[in-house]
């Protein structure tokens, strides 16, 4: 390939070690970075991948903001920012429903709460020592918009590839570019998304995995209302309606193929890297690939994008 995506690995309990050798191989396969989400300790697999790798730039999709404690984040941030020589970046977001009450989060509005929570980690940052990039967990255009006025990127999750250039275009040249914006010096700003991945010549196979994945994310208003923006209103409304009645198998055949393909990739290897090449036509300069297989587990899913993705 001309251009190689990034990789999401997560620190599921019982197979930590095994990813952090992943990542020291996607390192050597050439992948353009590694990404983490909020599944296991984001944090924690981080900083191993600090010891493990030289060049890759890393860091999380989104660490949740209401799991601890700015002072504590800031501080982990910083050490890490600090062993891996300016390679890590720090993705912050509110996450969603289920988590918050999961964790007993006492919750405000996601723009002010996201704001407010910057604004601490930058204050405790003088005692802590700098703090890395900050990326912001984002879908909708006023996160979007939040991203570029206080922090260094922005990150989508399941975002939709139509949807993307209009989504992008609300970041000016001159942030995306990074150097001196007024008056402060700027990192060129960053733009993911996490597409969930599924790398199996049996289409419909692959496409069924990533239904079971998205079955969650369907069930959120705020997704539902990002894909209706989308253009996908008729399938969000037959997703309501069905959820209204309890038929879960009305559920997954509102998952269409026509909006499927726009927030995953699916099907045989050269079939996901031409997604890969239409995301970042898109726009998209690093789409972070997010591994799941029809026929094992998370090594098992590693190990076919390894091979589809072989430097």
């Amino acid at each position: 390939m001309a251009q190689m995506p990034a990789i999401s690995l997560a620190a599921v309990p019982g197979r930590r070690a095994p990813v952090v050798e992943a990542a020291a191989e996607a390192e050597r396969r050439g992948f353009t970075g590694i990404y983490c989400p909020s599944l296991g300790d984001a944090m924690g697999l981080c900083l191993s991948i600090a010891h493990v790798t030289k060049t890759i730039p890393f860091g999380t999709s989104v660490q949740p903001i209401y799991l601890q404690h700015p002072a504590q984040l800031a501080g982990q941030a910083s050490y890490i920012h600090e062993i891996s020589e300016g390679r890590f970046r720090l993705g912050i977001g509110v996450s969603h429903g289920p988590v918050q009450q999961r964790l007993g989060a006492s919750v405000g509005k996601p723009l002010s709460d996201t704001r407010d929570y910057v604004a601490a980690l930058r204050k405790a940052s003088n005692a802590s020592g700098p703090l890395p990039p900050i990326t912001l967990a984002t879908l909708r255009d006023k996160m979007v918009d939040l991203s570029v006025e206080i922090s260094d990127g922005a990150v989508w999750a399941n975002a939709s590839r139509n949807d993307m250039p209009r989504s992008v275009a609300r970041i000016p040249e001159e942030r995306k570019a990074g150097g001196t914006v007024d008056g402060q010096v700027r990192p060129a700003f960053f733009v993911g998304n996490m597409i969930p991945t599924v790398i199996d010549d049996d289409r419909e196979a692959a496409a069924n995995r990533n239904r079971a994945t998205l079955s969650g994310y369907v069930a959120l208003p705020n997704y539902r209302n990002y894909w209706k923006q989308a253009g996908y209103e008729q399938e969000m409304a037959d997703i309501e309606a069905a959820q209204a009645t309890g038929e879960r198998d009305k559920v997954a055949a509102a998952m269409t193929d026509r909006w499927l393909s726009s927030c995953t990739l699916y099907g045989s290897a050269n079939a996901v890297r031409e997604g890969v090449e239409a995301w970042f036509d898109a726009g998209v300069p690093t789409p972070i690939l997010v591994p799941s297989s029809t026929k094992g587990g998370q090594m098992v899913a590693i190990k076919e994008m390894f091979d589809t993705f072989a430097s």
